[in-house]
């Protein structure tokens, strides 16, 4: 089972002129408090290949938080020297605080042939959408906006009126669903961990990614045993 699974992030095929495929880009979005990083963090269990594209942010560092892990997180001055020096892919203002997607090691990751996820909130994501139409899109969405509510005050790293604004931020974000490829519920994190998974095993078979077997028949090339 993990053997197979892994074969769903695994890098390294390569077309006849030597180079790899592209890379799978993932992006991963949901409401404030929808659990989007727990459901990541099990996704790379499954998938240890699967690299994360860490964002950048200008928000507070959460007790549970680490640099460099779940974001970049740098001075409001930071972030607008990396929007002048074109290193980041999008940005956005979200919540009072600014994020983006850097451009590096992401790109590089794609062009080498190896699978990235992001986690982007819907107005990154629409962004992205644009300047990335091969990637693939999933919306999480929480099983309620009672749930939904029950999380952020349990996480309880908001304010009452914070909770409030992102509550009624989520309700527009579910009206962009459409926008996305694919909508997961997250009432049990692992699985919506196993249905991602299933989703990006799907993707990987899609005919257009999969010119590298077609050449290697063609070629006189044998597929499997």
């Amino acid at each position: 089972m993990e053997a197979g699974r892994r074969d769903a992030a695994r890098t390294g095929r390569r077309r006849s002129d030597g180079d790899p495929w592209p890379g799978l880009m993932i992006v991963l979005s949901a409401p404030s408090g929808a659990g989007k990083g727990t459901i990541r963090e099990r996704l790379q269990q499954r998938l240890p290949d699967l690299l994360y594209a860490v964002s950048v942010t200008t928000r507070p560092r959460r007790p549970h938080e680490v640099d460099g892990v779940d974001y970049h997180f740098v001075t409001p001055e930071e972030f607008q020297r990396l929007v002048e020096a074109g290193e980041l892919v999008e940005w956005a203002r979200v919540y009072g605080n600014y994020y983006g997607t850097p451009r590096e090691p992401m790109e590089t990751w794609l062009r080498e042939g190896r699978d990235v996820i992001c986690e982007k909130d819907v107005q990154g994501a629409l962004k992205l959408m644009d300047i990335y139409p091969e990637a693939v899109y999933i919306f999480a969405m929480p099983p309620s906006l009672a749930e939904l509510k029950r999380r952020l005050e349990r996480r309880g790293t908001e304010s009452p009126e914070a909770r409030r604004q992102r509550l009624a931020s989520a309700d527009m974000e579910m009206a962009c669903v459409d926008r996305y490829d694919y909508v997961v519920v997250n009432d049990d994190p692992d699985r919506a961990a196993d249905d991602i998974l299933a989703i990006i095993r799907a993707e990987k078979l899609r005919a257009r990614r999969q010119r590298h077997l077609v050449e290697q028949v063609r070629a006189g090339g044998r597929i499997g045993g």
